[in-house]
């Protein structure tokens, strides 16, 4: 599996040339192939998108005017995906289909939708059909569209189904296909093994993370916080969901943390998962 980054984690890090240059370099001598790039993060991306990403705990930073091309090709990176939004996708396919050929990558990533009720069947299966319709214009141009999943695809839309179970039925397995990440799944509640089963060979990419909690002195109460954390310092199964990716086969190991980074650094973390990433992968 190509083991890679995604640019979310790297909004603090990329708002100057020579910066970013640095970290992508750092990126590749840590061990890793790849990078995940967001259109929002590679243009001039509008002040409510920027507050958005922010108050989620993923600052998009001021890298929209910088050659991302040009600096993932200089650090010997490989663009694994290009992310994207479904209205986007739906109002110009031939420029992002466009951008990813240019990018070097033949699969386009819905990140999930905004203000979206998750909780009505009948609007996930309109987004399914949306999915679809978009997977199948993708398609004619030889590329691959994904569906990115975090937490909001576990909500039931009736007794026993959740939103997620909905998306797996309707979507056609020839124009959809999936971008898992476990750690959302396991924040939901859910297991994310019994997922990964289920995808099978539609789960092409696997955003990995690790959840544990980060404590320095004693605890006030027996309840810790549970967040984000480096691979391998928190307590998912991550041999167990590898062995599950590499059985479906996933082309692209991706990290992806927002927050909670250790000693506040972005860098660190992407290095200090590294390590567990260049052991097991």
């Amino acid at each position: 599996m190509i083991k890679g980054v995604q640019q979310i984690m790297l909004g603090t890090l990329t708002g100057r040339e020579q910066s970013a240059r640095e970290t992508l370099t750092a990126i590749r001598t840590a061990g890793y192939d790849g990078i995940e790039l967001n259109r929002f993060m590679i243009h001039e991306s509008s002040f409510l998108v920027r507050m958005l990403t922010r108050a989620a705990g993923m600052p998009t930073g001021k890298g929209g005017k910088l050659d991302w091309p040009g600096l993932v090709k200089e650090a010997g990176l490989k663009v694994i995906s290009l992310h994207t939004d479904l209205g986007s996708l739906e109002k110009e396919p031939d420029a992002i289909a466009a951008e990813a050929e240019k990018l070097g990558t033949d699969k386009v990533v819905i990140t999930g939708m905004y203000r979206y009720d998750y909780g009505r069947e009948d609007a996930v299966k309109e987004l399914a059909a949306r999915l679809n319709q978009a997977g199948a214009g993708m398609k004619k141009d030889h590329l691959s569209l994904l569906y990115h999943n975090h937490n909001v695809e576990l909500l039931q839309v009736k007794p026993g189904v959740r939103a997620y179970d909905v998306l797996l039925a309707e979507t056609d397995p020839d124009l959809v296909g999936f971008e898992f990440d476990s750690y959302w799944f396991t924040d939901g509640g859910a297991d994310a093994k019994d997922a990964m089963r289920r995808l099978g060979k539609r789960m092409r990419l696997w955003h990995i993370n690790d959840r544990g909690s980060r404590q320095s002195g004693p605890a006030m109460t027996p309840i810790l916080k549970a967040d984000s954390m480096e691979l391998g310092a928190g307590n998912m199964d991550l041999t167990g969901l590898l062995a599950l990716a590499q059985a479906n086969e996933v082309e692209a190991v991706i990290l992806e943390s927002h927050r909670n980074f250790i000693h506040n650094s972005p860098l660190e973390c992407i290095q200090r998962s590294a390590e567990w990433l260049n052991a097991h992968c």
